[in-house]
């Protein structure tokens, strides 16, 4: 249906009549023959005369009416609106850390029918399938060992996530894990989110044992912003040493951010876990519009031209003097004699 986009120009609708009404009347500085009798001077050129000149009066009143009407209907921006386009995007931001410590390399993690793998490998595999299945989620890659680095800026496209989390490697990052220091980093690449739902999910397979935050008091600051997290224990629980996973820090990390622990000793608990993250974390979405626009401006203006080119061919002369009612000049007849120049 079509609409103006500035209706309030509509507003000039009666300029004309007020200029006219209250503006001095133009006069020409020319000799002009005054005659005080004009019900005289109709009844002698004949009521006939005198009805074809009204009726002349009133189509070019009509004309001009018509011709304002159009130019103001093209400065009003007509345009036809489309079929709204709506599109639905998830209000989610969601960002992996990912431990590439060197304890990262055991193969307790062997999925079923499958030759032995690391930890890693286990994980790219299941948290591969995981970031496929997040279509619309805007995902963040943060890998961590010794110091934490941004693998992957938030970005719609999955498939860019998951080959740059195929491409990280054991001890790319340093032996140790700094725990505390990658939720630190992830926190700073969250706070730049405008997202409803901004979630943290963080795969480790042991102590913090390089960070210069303590994990806990990064969960508090993550709290305090509003991020959710959710930390995977990946590994055997029963491990000893600096590989052991510290199942306490993690559970209070997960409770201060009213987020969640998951234990992942094997493959099918790690899938497991991933799926409770879609239970808990159900995909929240927002609706973006968009309506296309045609504009119709040149219908008005070619009205325009039409009004004022039927003018000038009715009358011959120039279109904007017929409607403003000048009068057509006159051809000087020539003499029928020609004076000579030698008398």
């Amino acid at each position: 249906m079509p609409t103006f986009e500035w209706p309030w120009v509509f507003l000039a609708l009666p300029l004309p009549y007020l200029v006219h009404h209250y503006l001095p009347e133009y006069e020409p500085r020319e000799r002009a023959l005054r005659v005080p009798f004009v019900p005289r001077l109709q009844a002698l050129l004949g009521e006939r005369a005198v009805r074809r000149a009204r009726a002349r009066s009133a189509v070019r009143l009509a004309g001009l009416i018509l011709a304002w009407l159009l130019t103001l209907c093209a400065l009003a921006r007509p345009v036809q609106l489309g079929a709204r386009i709506e599109r639905q995007t998830a209000a989610r931001d969601l960002l992996l850390a990912v431990d590439l410590s060197g304890s990262m390399s055991q193969t307790d993690l062997t999925p079923t029918g499958s030759a032995p793998l690391s930890r890693l490998d286990v994980v790219k595999r299941v948290v591969g399938s995981f970031i496929e299945q997040r279509q619309g989620d805007r995902l963040g890659l943060v890998v961590f060992g010794s110091a934490p680095f941004v693998q992957v800026p938030f970005t719609l496209d999955p498939s860019v996530v998951r080959r740059l989390l195929d491409e990280t490697d054991v001890g790319m990052a340093g032996p140790q894990t700094a725990l505390g220091d990658a939720v630190g980093l992830a926190l700073r690449v969250l706070e730049r989110s405008d997202a409803q739902s901004r979630v943290l999910i963080v795969l480790t397979d042991g102590n913090d044992t390089g960070s210069s935050v303590p994990p806990e008091q990064a969960a508090r600051i993550a709290a305090a912003r509003g991020v959710r997290l959710y930390l995977i224990g990946v590994g055997d629980p029963r491990t000893a040493g600096e590989e052991a996973l510290n199942t306490a820090v993690l559970g209070k990390m997960a409770e201060l951010t009213h987020g969640r622990f998951l234990l992942a000793g094997d493959a099918a608990a790690l899938q497991s876990a991933y799926r409770q993250l879609d239970a808990l974390e159900p995909v929240a979405h927002r609706v973006t519009g968009y309506q296309p626009r045609r504009a119709l401006s040149y219908y008005p203006l070619a009205g325009v031209a039409l009004v004022f080119g039927l003018a000038a061919l009715a009358r011959g002369g120039s279109a904007v003097r017929v409607l403003l009612g000048a009068p057509r000049r006159r051809r000087r007849a020539r003499p029928l004699v020609e004076s000579s120049a030698h008398g």
